[in-house]
């Protein structure tokens, strides 16, 4: 088998865990290995949120042997690899490649206050586009501006600067490079071109970064490098071993589910909930913020983001849920399969409860001043209720999302599939279908973003001429849920008459809030 390579590894680096992840060139998932990190990261005071590098590093190395050891199979069997990983989670490194601090994660709130100055005719570009308060909204998220303002040490020391996938790359490969379709965050990066930013764009003065501190980019399906003897001897991997570019987990999640052209959309129902469409070119589903680069090479992933998506359940659950928390633990069930119980329960439409689930700030839509609301609640409402109420406001937010989809591209999708934690529940598919008002179906595996990885893989290595033939001999669709008329008319009128109004009727009383003191 050695003799002729014909397996895929795909590295799923996510915000829990790390999975490694053995497909055929079919797009069988023949065998998992699931490496939590230990600690996970820290969500402190002030809204941070971070993670020791190493741990990163560390978990990869024993999914990867554990993998191998739980199977068998001789690694040289391994054709080719790709690397996905969690998006926006930035780290500055020595010469040396060495953290010089711990990996700021995605969900980290804090906000630089001492915002870099921007040269005064950009000023007024971007006032006269009404968008200056946008890219001061833009510099106050931004991490790299976070670590200047408050570790101006690390800040000067740091020879490298860029994502958790361009570092994982340098650990695995020697090279600091990484994925075009892993440049998800504040950095100065050109959607449009897919590529840095031009010397004399804006962002560079808004951003505390060089262009030398950044990585070499490579587009989707490319090889990244060949991993290192280090980094063999670490994972149990052969040397030499070719690593392709990926992407973010979301772009590679889109391909997972099959969505490889323009005609389907892609629902990640994850810990952000994602409605994702591909479009070869550019265009803004909400204006000024600009689509991401897909991991079809050249073509862009339009997407609309609930921040905290599938997360809010958990919430929902540790917060008020301590009855379905302890009949869990008594039935050694997952509290998830007591709500899917009793949502079941609850009439379509949650009885005239409706739930807006922006609970995290945006930068344009949602705003900063972003809440979520709990519209319609009486006495007569159950805790069931409000689990099914937070589901369907779920729901509603993804079709508010495909509503700006299709009107951004000029046509209706004739598809959607659905991944993630979400999509394993019968009750939320079938929700999902009657508020969408349109069939949804599961991809063929759960590991819709190691799917992707893998696809990427497979064309690098010249497998398949491109992602639409790998898409059409790796993805295949499962389980399909067909909206019921009944339940669709219940929803698309709670939908038009009282979802679509709660933020518009509420922005300006969560703006005063934004800035509301004792």
């Amino acid at each position: 088998m050695a003799n002729n390579p014909s397996y895929l590894l795909a590295l799923d680096c996510g915000t829990q865990s790390v999975r490694a992840l053995l497909f055929d060139r079919e797009g069988q998932l023949l065998a998992k290995r699931q490496q939590a990190f230990q600690p996970p990261f820290y969500q402190g005071p002030g809204g941070s949120a971070e993670l020791e590098a190493q741990h990163f590093w560390q978990a990869l190395c024993q999914a990867s042997k554990g993998l191998l050891r739980e199977t068998g199979i001789d690694p040289k069997a391994i054709a080719g690899a790709a690397l996905t990983t969690q998006r926006g989670t930035l780290l500055h490194l020595d010469g040396e490649g060495q953290p010089l601090r711990p990996a700021i994660i995605w969900p980290d709130r804090r906000r630089a206050s001492q915002l870099p100055a921007i040269p005064w005719h950009w000023r007024l570009a971007l006032m006269a586009a009404g968008q200056l308060g946008t890219v001061r909204h833009f510099q106050a998220e931004a991490e790299i501006n976070w670590v200047a303002q408050h570790e101006p040490r690390v800040h000067a020391e740091a020879k490298k600067v860029g994502l958790l996938s361009a570092w994982l790359t340098l650990k695995l490969t020697g090279q600091y490079r990484d994925s075009v379709a892993s440049q998800v965050g504040f950095l100065p990066f050109s959607y449009r071109r897919q590529a840095w930013a031009e010397p004399w764009d804006w962002k560079w003065q808004a951003l505390k970064v060089r262009r030398d501190q950044l990585p070499e980019l490579v587009a989707p399906c490319q090889l990244l490098g060949e991993l290192s003897l280090d980094a063999a001897e670490a994972t149990g991997l052969p040397a030499g071993l070719k690593l392709f570019a990926a992407g973010g987990d979301k772009q590679a999640e889109v391909l997972g589910a099959g969505v490889a052209g323009e005609e389907l959309a892609s629902i990640s129902l994850g810990t952000t909930a994602t409605i994702t469409g591909l479009s070869h070119k550019y265009k803004e589903a909400v204006r000024f913020l600009p689509p991401y680069p897909a991991l079809v090479p050249g073509a862009y992933c339009l997407e609309v983001q609930l921040n905290r998506g599938f997360w809010l359940l958990r919430w929902l659950l540790q917060e008020f849920g301590e009855v379905e928390t302890q009949a869990a633990k008594a039935e050694a069930r997952a509290a998830e399969e007591i709500v899917e119980e009793l949502i079941s329960a609850v009439p379509p439409g949650s009885d005239g409860l409706v739930f807006d689930p922006h609970m995290a700030p945006g930068v344009i839509y949602p705003g900063p001043e972003a809440r979520g609301a709990l519209v319609g609640l009486t006495d007569g409402h159950s805790r069931a209720h409000l689990y099914r109420a937070l589901i369907e406001g779920i729901a509603y937010a993804l079709k508010a999302g495909k509503d700006r989809l299709e009107k951004a591209k000029g046509q209706a999708f004739s598809g959607i599939r659905v991944s993630g934690g979400g999509s394993q529940s019968d009750t939320v598919m079938q929700i999902l279908a009657d508020v969408l008002g349109q069939p949804v179906s599961r991809p063929h595996t759960f590991e819709a973003s190691g799917l992707g990885a893998a696809m990427a893989a497979a064309v690098g290595l010249g497998w398949y001429p491109d992602m639409a033939a790998a898409g059409e001999a790796m993805c295949h669709q499962g389980q399909c849920f067909w909206p019921q008329p009944e339940h669709q008319r219940t929803y698309q009128r709670l939908y038009q008459e009282i979802y679509k109004p709660i933020y518009g009727k509420l922005r300006p009383l969560y703006k005063r809030l934004l800035n509301w003191k004792d």
